[in-house]
């Protein structure tokens, strides 16, 4: 069973900041456009961001100026710095790998004070 570790999830004041990580097996990472998506209680889970193997990079409109994406190809890692958060970025987030293909297991991330 493929595996993508998800981390830094966490509660934070509005305007506060997290940065997500996401750890994907290597032929993983290698291989597919890595993202991340995220679900708030009762809503559909939605893109956030994602980067193909290219570099270039998605980030959902709610998301610009805010949020950024960036890998590290030597440690396997998809990362989502999360900036001027505010509490309807309230949900938890998940690392896909694919479009969908594969998924984490999810991090809760709470924006309020």
């Amino acid at each position: 069973q493929v595996q993508l570790v998800e981390s830094g999830g966490d509660l934070v004041q509005p305007g506060g900041s997290l940065r997500l990580a996401c750890v994907a097996p290597r032929t993983i990472f290698s291989n597919h456009v890595m993202g991340w998506y995220r679900q708030a209680p009762g809503k559909l889970r939605e893109l956030v961001a994602s980067m193909d193997g290219g570099g270039s990079a998605f980030v959902g409109d709610f998301a610009l100026g805010r949020f950024t994406i960036s890998e590290d190809n030597a440690k396997n890692t998809v990362y989502l710095q999360m900036n001027s958060l505010k509490p309807d970025d309230t949900a938890v987030y998940y690392c896909s790998a694919g479009y969908g293909a594969y998924w984490g297991q999810g991090t809760q991330v709470t924006v309020s004070s």
